[in-house]
């Protein structure tokens, strides 16, 4: 696992503890996952089954009928419908720690083999935490209009010694009005006056790139948009924010870097979707949706380098196979199909762990935004 602050030349960037019931801390990286970066790849033969499939239903609902009790123990870190290795819908059971043995998982925890006759599968996958950080460079400064899937933030970002950012992920509208959409916690982190003396305030400007790769110097980076509204947590059950354009300085048709240009509607999730997302760290990386209806419990702090401000548990929320496709630095990323042309939107990137993304279904971002995708 890594931080989810990178180290600058001129501060070092914390540890961003986000965890599943537990703090954690982690090794650091920025090198971009070459194996995640090839040709688009094919839906297996149950990829069809989604959230709407009666199968599917029912076993979400015994999911979600024993996850509280299972969540109670502190080893567990979450849970979701997905498969076992021969195609059977499952309940997924995720575990922080555990040892790999030749016939499956050794767990520290006692997880039962079934749940209400439904298989259950357990993953070692480390703790899940929200991916803020300290070929086509994702980290440079562009030349406005800029595209988005690139380094960005709010810009007053620095507390206690420390910078932070993530990544700007997508367009939006509103009323005809267009916003940059991202994370909650990378635009609207900051909710004490502390190591900064500010809180982040609507009005306040949203740069590009972000503070972790201008040297933690804002006067480095440019302004690109301005923060809106107010951020979704701890209420909402999605991590997001948004900040209006500034006229000139991001294109209108939203294009993301190594993308293109989006649909202007979107897909649901489905258990083996192809997907892929265009992020500040890793850049362009591909994946299959592993689980749908994930429940995660992930932790947040009061400022950059803060300390605990509360703990948020997430429901339905869409599960991503590997620990590589969403890196620190990749929150606010936009997850899309995996095709050529005009993909439609999945998600929205906001956490992970060593084996595992989680994304919030983006149609639960856009009704809580009240907004719609900026797309083709």
């Amino acid at each position: 696992m890594r931080n989810p602050f990178l180290k600058s030349s001129w501060f070092f960037v914390a540890v961003f503890t986000i965890a599943i019931s537990l703090f954690l801390s982690a090794c650091s990286t920025e090198k971009t996952d070459v194996a995640n970066m090839g040709t688009p790849t094919q839906a297996p033969t149950f990829a069809k089954l989604s959230a709407s499939d009666p199968e599917v239903q029912a076993v979400m609902e015994v999911q979600n009928k024993h996850t509280a009790k299972l969540m109670a123990d502190k080893n567990v870190v979450g849970t979701a419908t997905g498969l076992t290795a021969d195609g059977k819908i499952a309940v997924l059971v995720f575990l922080e720690k555990g040892d790999a043995t030749p016939k499956g998982v050794k767990a520290i925890s006692s997880i039962p083999a079934d749940l209400d006759g439904v298989p259950v599968v357990v993953e070692v996958t480390g703790a899940f935490k929200a991916m803020k950080t300290t070929a086509v460079s994702h980290k440079a400064k562009q030349t406005p209009p800029i595209q988005l899937g690139t380094s960005g933030g709010w810009r007053y970002d620095l507390a206690n010694g420390y910078c932070c950012g993530g990544t700007l992920g997508s367009l939006i509208q509103k009323g005809g009005t267009q916003y940059v959409l991202s994370n909650y916690h990378v635009l609207w982190g900051d909710i004490v006056a502390g190591g900064n003396s500010r809180v982040a305030t609507a009005g306040d400007p949203v740069i590009q790139p972000g503070l972790i790769d201008v040297g933690c110097n804002a006067a480095n980076a440019q302004n690109v948009a301005n923060l809106s509204g107010a951020g979704s947590l701890p209420s909402a059950n999605v991590d997001a924010g948004y900040a209006q354009v500034i006229s000139g300085m991001v294109r209108t048709d939203g294009a993301i870097l190594e993308v293109g240009t989006i649909s202007a509607t979107t897909v649901a999730a489905y258990v083996g979707q192809p997907v892929k997302k265009s992020g500040r760290t890793s850049g362009l990386t591909r994946t299959t949706v592993s689980g749908l209806n994930g429940t995660v419990s992930i932790q947040y702090e009061t400022e950059c380098a803060g300390t605990a401000a509360f703990v948020k548990t997430f429901t339905g929320q869409v599960i991503l196979k590997g620990g590589k496709f969403i890196q620190s630095g990749d929150s606010g990323s936009l997850m899309v199909e995996d095709i050529t042309t005009n993909p439609h939107a999945v998600g929205l990137c906001f956490a992970g762990s060593a084996t595992n993304g989680i994304a919030n279904p983006i149609n639960a971002v856009l009704s809580w935004a009240g907004a719609t995708m900026v797309g083709q």
